[in-house]
């Protein structure tokens, strides 16, 4: 009996152990399908995650200072940094101090590793500072993303319980995001950035945002820009309507953007129209130098820079490029030039060629392609000196919407010059300004600068006098110059008059050909028979 027991019970085993072997063959060439760490988390990791919220209960959100493919700053990242800049103030041992509206004051952060508690509606939740140095194998990261693609990322983390999940995620963080805004406007500081040379960008990478600043406190206003007031009244009134117009460009389809085209002769008054636009809008200003951009890829990184409620400037576009057929001419010059030396690649010691390489069509693309579509709440302002000049692609409507022509001073502009500058409403050198300024063109800011006092005893009588000489100078030479042209006529007459005895010159030479039109006239009528 106990061997048949012990046969009985072998059998048994066997039959087991043969169980486990076709189970373990079935098990491992599936496991062979997929990795043994990936077989175990899918069936694991539901368990882990139960038993990590006994031990644990909270739940985190996390916003980076970059989005995607951190081609932009982060709007959350930054409401939320304004939100925390009160709150972090009373609880936090280790601070960030910015520069803040008033020049006296500081907006305060939490600096990293630091953390602050805030309540809303009977949940407690905690907010972190952290950062992190980035990989250096993000090639994309570095190319778009300026200074902030090599220099630590910078994150919020809040912290809150689960139960909570639904008030934090539907209506805290909202608030939150809403209350940073409010924060933002009050503690604004105006900035006026210009961009850095390409050549710059790259220390062997994008090491460098595409911009620098400074803040911007140009006194200039609408209040004191001497311009024609009725003209004056319309600009502000289209720049009104452009900052109030969100729902409008949405409802027609069109990015949320405007063109401005300032030309007119130096000094009259196109920067200071730019100032008076942005202290009027609450705008930045972004100084574009289109010279020290080299390619149409790195002017498109600067607009993808740019934020909203700001005013992108080119100043001088007749100036800043060769967007004409003569820059094809000169490349083929320098072709020629270099295949007449030889050729070649180019020889060590030699500077590589980092000339501008942007193209027209990269600026109308800048201006109205789809790039310009990113962000919204920018206009667009180009000034020249010589509008004339300028391809009819880059300013027609669409473009550039509206065009201001900055003109010579006139009689009600020298009038409000005189009341801003003086004091006076009227004198009785006005007159005389007033006829003089009709025969002779003279800028605002030469009218301005013969009204400005050079001294404490310089009264609004010395002033005008002062202008009244200028102008009465201007019309002498203006009249010098007439004279001079008829004495430069005068003297290539006689010259005329003598080319007009020999053959072929004067109206001998004009009856002839008139004699020799009519001959091959009547050749053609015969030829047509």
């Amino acid at each position: 009996m106990a061997i048949e027991a012990m046969m009985l019970s072998g059998l048994n085993s066997g039959v087991v152990l043969s169980l486990i072997a076709v189970l373990w063959t079935v098990v491992w060439q599936n496991l062979q399908h997929l990795q043994l760490q990936q077989f175990f988390a899918r069936h694991l990791s539901r368990h882990a995650r139960r038993l990590a919220a006994m031990v644990d209960p909270y739940l985190s959100v996390t916003i980076s200072e970059y989005e995607g493919g951190r081609m932009k700053r982060s709007d959350a990242y930054e409401e939320v940094k304004a939100y925390l800049s009160d709150a972090s103030a009373r609880g936090v041992r280790h601070l960030r101090a910015e520069g803040a509206k008033d020049a006296d004051k500081l907006v305060l952060s939490m600096s990293d590793g630091e953390e602050v508690e805030d309540e809303f509606q009977g949940a407690r939740v905690f907010w972190g500072a952290f950062s992190k140095q980035p990989p250096r194998s993000d090639g994309a990261a570095a190319f778009w993303g300026g200074a902030a693609a090599q220099e630590e990322r910078r994150f919020f983390r809040l912290y809150f319980l689960e139960r909570h999940r639904s008030l934090v995620l539907d209506t805290y963080l909202p608030r939150v995001r809403q209350l940073g805004r409010d924060v933002m406007v009050k503690n604004r500081q105006r900035k006026l950035f210009t961009n850095i040379s390409t050549s710059q960008w790259s220390d062997g990478g994008y090491m460098r945002s595409a911009w620098s600043h400074v803040v911007f406190e140009h006194p200039k206003t609408f209040d004191t820009l001497a311009m024609d007031p009725v003209q004056k009244k319309r600009i502000k009134a289209d720049l009104d309507m452009f900052k109030s117009g969100k729902d409008y460009y949405k409802r027609v389809g069109k990015a949320w953007k405007r063109g401005y085209l300032l030309y007119g002769p130096p000094g009259t008054g196109k920067s200071a129209m730019i100032a008076a636009m942005a202290n009027h809008l609450d705008y930045d200003i972004y100084d574009i130098e289109l010279t020290s951009v080299h390619t149409n890829t790195d002017l498109r990184k600067l607009f993808i820079e740019t934020t909203s409620k700001s005013i992108i400037v080119i100043e001088d576009i007749d100036c800043s490029l060769d967007l004409t057929g003569a820059r094809e001419k000169k490349a083929a010059a320098e072709e020629d030039d270099k295949d007449k030396k030889g050729g070649g690649p180019v020889r060590p010691g030699e500077k590589k060629d980092t000339s501008s390489k942007v193209t027209l069509s990269g600026l109308l693309n800048f201006i109205d392609g789809l790039w310009s579509a990113c962000g919204g709440e920018r206009i667009i302002v180009f000034t020249t000196n010589h509008v004339e000049k300028l391809d009819p692609a880059l300013i027609r409507r669409g473009r550039m919407d509206k065009h201001i022509e900055m003109s010579y001073c006139g009689f009600e502009a020298f009038k409000f010059l005189a009341k801003t500058y003086l004091d006076v409403d009227s004198h009785p050198l006005f007159d005389t300004v007033g006829e003089l300024l009709r025969e002779v063109q003279m800028t605002p800011a030469d009218v301005a600068e013969n009204l400005t006092p050079k001294s404490l005893d310089d009264g609004p009588d010395s002033c005008l006098e002062d202008l009244v000489k200028a102008l009465e100078e201007a019309k002498e030479k203006k009249a010098s110059g007439g004279d001079e042209q008829d004495k430069q006529d005068e003297e290539e007459q006689p010259h005329a008059q003598e080319l007009g005895r020999r053959p072929g010159h004067g109206e001998g030479a004009v009856e002839e050909a008139k004699e020799k039109e009519k001959a091959s006239g009547g050749d053609e009528q015969n030829q047509q028979r």
